[in-house]
């Protein structure tokens, strides 16, 4: 069932979505070689806390933390750890927060220092296919729309997409119907009406866009070791331009 937000609940949803932008923001300055993803997450969980939210992900479904921390070829739901960032790392960190009832969701992949061009690429690449399907998130297209403006400008750029993991609704709960692949037909799918919160979360790989799970149960990566991005973003579905409720704003201002 897809639940169609009032004004009022885009709004707590706004409220909730900004929270995990500042949080990443606050995460994005620590990031550097010798810092562990472990100090990360304890730093995001004091932050959501400490403006009165509850980390979303900690807990959910037996998730052992408040954010993912996704590392090279790791695609998403990496653990964090006392594993020690290193100079030219790629690291996509994922959080969710539960604020006034309502979840916020979003994910960015940062640079661990000086990135290489390769990296870089594939970054710039992942976020503008981001950018792309939400352009496409309006208010008579359907699903298969965003899918195809993501899967288009990746694959365009010698990149693959990643099949299994999807973005979802938000509201009330952590992930809600539909779910948003990020690869697809224009014209298909079901239509998207005003009022429909969602998260899109393109995952690019540079190699296959095939992955593996590892032994921890969460882990997803690469299966041919080659890296991978995450950005995503909130999104309200209007009969006029997307209303993006998350944003990367605060993390690029200090970059």
């Amino acid at each position: 069932m897809i639940f169609i937000k009032t004004a009022e609940e885009i709004e707590l949803l706004r409220a909730s979505n900004l929270l995990v932008s500042r949080a990443l923001a606050e995460v994005g300055k620590a990031i550097k070689p010798g810092v562990s993803t472990l100090k990360l997450d304890k730093l995001a969980e004091e932050y959501l806390r400490g403006h009165g939210g509850i980390p979303g992900f900690l807990g959910y479904n037996g998730f052992p933390a408040t954010l993912c921390t996704s590392l090279n070829d790791e695609v998403v739901h990496g653990i964090p750890s006392e594993k020690e960032l290193i100079e030219g790392d790629i690291l996509s960190v994922d959080c969710g927060v539960k604020l006034q009832g309502y979840f916020g969701d979003s994910a960015y992949t940062f640079p661990v220092g000086e990135p290489s061009e390769e990296h870089k690429s594939l970054m710039q690449h992942t976020r503008e296919s981001l950018f792309k399907g939400i352009e496409a998130a309006m208010a008579g297209n359907r699903l298969g729309d965003i899918g195809y403006a993501i899967q288009n400008h990746a694959e365009q750029a010698g990149y693959s997409v990643v099949r299994e993991m999807v973005g979802h609704g938000l509201g009330q709960n952590l992930h809600e119907e539909p779910e948003v692949p990020n690869y697809g037909r224009k014209g298909s799918g079901i239509i998207l009406k005003a009022g429909m919160v969602i998260c899109i979360e393109p995952m690019i790989n540079m190699g296959t866009r095939f992955i593996k799970q590892d032994t921890d149960g969460w882990t997803i990566r690469t299966t041919d070791g080659k890296p991978s991005a995450h950005y995503e973003l909130a999104v309200a579905i209007t009969k006029g331009e997307p209303d993006v409720l998350s944003t990367f704003e605060y993390i690029e201002a200090n970059n």
